[in-house]
């Protein structure tokens, strides 16, 4: 859902139409087991012989296998007062030909583990460019390393190439993204890059899992490593399913989703890494105190 953001829509309230239309499934990887591309192929392999385990279709991609290079960047202020209260702010920006690209995406989201709490929280920024509004639902590891899944919700806003300075004082952002002024942050700090580090991404996009009734996902494979060390970080996998409407999805199609999550970290046990989220470990870098728990 694309729209102008104008000041006289801004204000007006998210209604129930704004419901989960996204259902992103993310299994955390160790990214020291991903050198090279070999790598890739054979996870995918092993990835697809759970979902055919289980019954669910796949079909590689034809350009299966090509990466996709991007930085990212989180912003904060010195004492992570967004993320301590559940929210975040990124920045993606996409190489061509081993230059960075001028165009950016930018990313403000609030995550929460209660349904309400996340829609109750209203991304949009007050500023005159494009945008996209999504509700997801996020399918993550358990925090305490066993077999299975939890739920969080994440309401997010894309922002395609904002005309906004992302280094500035807090009180300036949060009249970009009045969400921010609920954050009892010191107005005058500033924000800046999170921990000063950089992303590197490498992202390939592996096949397409077909779960039937035409609802297809496609799987991903993507590896952070430090720009400036090229030390790994984090890899993970996931997949996305997308609809209408929760009620769309019939039992059958939910329950494969699931079933392939805790699948492919049983078959996948040696290459799970156990952690929360790939945010929560680029913030983990840093001495602040964190009292956001992902």
């Amino acid at each position: 859902m694309s729209m102008q953001a104008e000041t006289s829509k801004f204000y007006e309230p998210i209604v129930p139409a704004d419901q989960i239309q996204y259902r992103e499934y993310k299994l955390l990887l160790k990214p020291d087991l991903f050198p090279d591309e070999k790598a890739f192929h054979k996870f995918w392999k092993l990835s697809h012989h759970a979902a055919k385990s289980i019954g669910i279709k796949v079909e590689k991609i034809a350009e299966a296998i090509k990466p996709h290079t991007r930085e990212v960047v989180f912003y904060d202020t010195p004492h992570f007062k967004l993320y301590n209260h559940g929210f975040i702010l990124r920045k993606r920006t996409f190489f061509h030909h081993g230059v960075l690209d001028p165009r950016h995406e930018l990313v403000i989201k609030f995550r929460h583990p209660d349904k309400k709490v996340a829609l109750a929280v209203d991304p949009r920024p007050l500023l005159p460019c494009e945008y996209t509004l999504k509700f997801k639902e996020e399918i993550l590891l358990p925090k305490d390393g066993t077999l299975g899944m939890r739920l969080v919700y994440s309401h997010n806003c894309e922002l395609d190439t904002p005309n906004i300075i992302l280094t500035q004082r807090f009180e300036t952002t949060a009249d970009a993204f009045p969400a921010l002024k609920q954050i009892d942050a010191n107005p005058k700090a500033a924000l800046s890059v999170v921990n000063n580090i950089t992303i590197q991404e490498y992202q390939v996009d592996l096949g397409m899992l077909d779960f039937g009734h035409k609802l297809e996902a496609k799987a991903t494979l993507s590896v952070w490593r430090v720009s400036s060390t090229n030390k790994p970080v984090v890899a993970e996998y996931a997949y996305q399913l997308k609809f209408d409407s929760p009620e769309a999805v019939r039992r059958k199609q939910r329950e494969l989703s699931e079933f392939y999550y805790t699948a492919l970290q049983s078959r996948a046990s040696d290459w799970v890494q156990r952690g929360t989220t790939k945010t929560a470990l680029i913030y983990g870098y840093g001495n602040a105190s964190l009292k956001h728990e992902e």
